[in-house]
């Protein structure tokens, strides 16, 4: 009997086996057990790899000899293509590379300028190790490719060029379903909007906006616009409009068409100085006299829901800094970096999606932004000071004696300052009822309310400018200070400001994810190195020779038994 029924149960579980061998050829799960979900992708990752029938082929560039930091971010990306492979419909073809494994130094240079116009750029890392610092280059880039089209993917976000790479690569690594989804969508779709930098009212220059201009080329089609010239259907081609430090007043036909341009549900970047103040104006000078600007806009963001107030934010808590002459010594100018005050790093509001997890953002003389009440209108924060600063009102003289000025901190104490504001939802007209401009001939629009559009308002023009260097006048990345070689995240911000406002689906809100990286304790494991290699080495010998003597004499005493 018991038998029988050993041989029932081992039927049943045969049976089972069987059926759910079958059952997975059609039916598909996989299970994610980790406490963050960091290989549970989201549905709307699954329904766009579930709808695509196109191949697609992703090849990954961070391959080879890699730092430890490095080789985590590796497995990271090697782990989510592989959900992507296991929920696609059409194949995804992986392939890890080395582009420059085995060569020599001439046709290194040579695969590292190809890859460069093709979008993949190489990194230089500074990486610590017990003996120093040393050099190795890498490519934490994808290019990710379908249907004849390409298109280039940085792995690494944020890169802190002073060589602390663990806190950017959690980031990276949080940010990976974000650029992987979006790249894959631009790639299927071949739609690459259209955005525009006003040039018409003095704004920044092609050298100043020569990054930003480039780094968003690389997925959108991007040109300088001039308000005075483009006409309607001009501005029916636009997705975006980026109004960067103009310097002259707007005129009324120009504010017509930005106006025509929001009714259409456009996107805006206002990034705009209401203080006039330049820190090169003051060097070699006794100072200079911070006065307003006129760009003739204040009724137009008005009516929109923002104000830019005319005054400067002073942050000595949380500000960049700036070169000082100290003297000269041997006939060579000793140059000191300070902290000035006028320049405060800008923290974003980690509540919201478009600049979650960003680094600081360096500005220059902001001014402070607050919200008017407009019905239809949702607004949010997304930029502030730090608690410890002091809100300035123009005119104001500056100086770079001021720099030895002692400061009070109790003059100080005060609140987080906002200094850039996002708004989104149906604009009121501000040309409702009243006459067309002079040179507008015919309306472009008769609405009063806008449809579904979006905005942002910062109040700092140089927000978005680039450093040029002075040997040669070669721009400089987007955020990166010459002086102190940090690199900020205006970047970033400017990157996602573009995705939130040119993407329908809103995939800037996978950034949200959150993975946790338990990293092991440094200090301790160089403090406890020797105690645990012991461990390690010694003790399974110890237990094999414990063991070994056990059954020795377990085998002794039973068999002489």
């Amino acid at each position: 009997m018991k038998l029988k029924n050993k041989w029932i149960n081992f039927i049943i579980i045969i049976t089972v086996l069987v059926i759910v061998n079958v059952l997975g050829q059609y039916v598909f799960y996989r299970f994610d057990f980790t406490a963050d979900k960091r290989f549970t992708l989201s549905e709307k990752t699954k329904t766009l790899l579930q709808k695509n029938e196109k191949p697609v082929i992703v090849t990954v560039f961070l391959a080879g000899e890699l730092p430890p930091a490095f080789k985590r971010l590796q497995a990271a990306v090697s782990d989510i293509l592989s959900d992507y492979q296991a929920y696609a419909k059409a194949e995804v073809k992986v392939v890890f590379v080395d582009p420059i494994a085995g060569l020599n130094q001439a046709d290194q240079d040579t695969v590292i300028n190809n890859l460069y116009e093709r979008g993949i750029e190489a990194t230089n890392l500074s990486v610590k190790t017990e003996s120093g610092l040393t050099q190795k280059l890498v490519f934490p880039m994808a290019m990710m490719e379908s249907g004849g089209k390409e298109f280039p993917i940085k792995l690494f976000q944020n890169l802190d060029t002073r060589g602390n790479y663990e806190d950017n690569i959690n980031r990276s690594i949080e940010s990976l379903e974000y650029i992987f989804t979006s790249s894959l969508k631009k790639v299927l779709s071949g739609d690459n909007p259209r955005i525009g930098f006003s040039e018409s009212n003095g704004e920044l220059s092609d050298l100043q906006l020569a990054d930003a201009i480039h780094t968003l080329s690389n997925s959108y089609l991007v040109g300088r616009i001039d308000l005075n010239s483009i006409d309607k259907a001009g501005l029916d081609k636009l997705k975006m409009l980026i109004i960067a430090k103009p310097k002259k007043p707007f005129t009324e036909a120009e504010k017509y068409k930005i106006n025509y341009f929001v009714m259409n549900g456009g996107r805006v970047l206002w990034s705009i100085d209401q203080v006039k103040a330049e820190l090169d104006s003051l060097r070699g000078k006794s100072g200079q006299m911070a006065v307003n600007s006129n760009l003739n806009l204040d009724d137009m963001l008005f009516m929109y829901g923002a104000r830019v107030n005319y005054n400067i934010i002073a942050d000595p808590a949380n500000s960049a800094e700036i070169p000082v002459s100290t003297g000269v010594v041997g006939g060579q100018n000793q140059m000191q970096l300070v902290p000035w005050i006028y320049y405060p790093i800008l923290l974003p509001d980690t509540a919201e999606s478009v600049v979650k997890k960003l680094d600081g953002v360096k500005s220059e003389f902001p001014s402070t932004v607050d919200t008017i009440g407009v019905k239809g209108v949702k607004k949010s924060y997304i930029l502030a000071t730090s608690p410890y600063n002091k809100v300035y009102s123009v005119p104001k003289l500056f100086s770079l004696q001021m720099l030895s000025e002692q400061l009070d901190p109790r003059s100080f104490q005060s609140k987080p300052q906002h200094a850039g504001l996002m708004l989104e939802g149906n604009f009121p007209s501000v040309f409702a009822g009243r006459p067309l401009p002079a040179t507008i001939t015919q309306p472009y629009t008769l609405e009063r309310t806008s449809k579904p559009a979006k905005m942002i308002v910062i109040g700092d023009g140089d927000i978005f400018k680039n450093q040029v260097s002075e040997q040669n006048g070669t721009p400089f990345p987007l955020g990166f200070d010459r002086y102190s070689q940090r690199t900020f995240g205006n970047k970033a911000l400017l990157l996602n400001i573009v995705d939130y406002f040119t993407d329908n689906d809103n995939l800037i809100a996978l950034r949200n994810k959150e993975v946790k990286i338990r990293l092991l304790d440094k200090a301790k494991i160089k403090l406890e190195k020797t105690k645990w290699q012991f461990i390690n080495v010694v003790a399974p010998l110890l237990l094999l020779i414990f063991f070994a003597i056990f059954q020795h004499y377990y085998r002794k005493y039973k068999y002489a038994k």
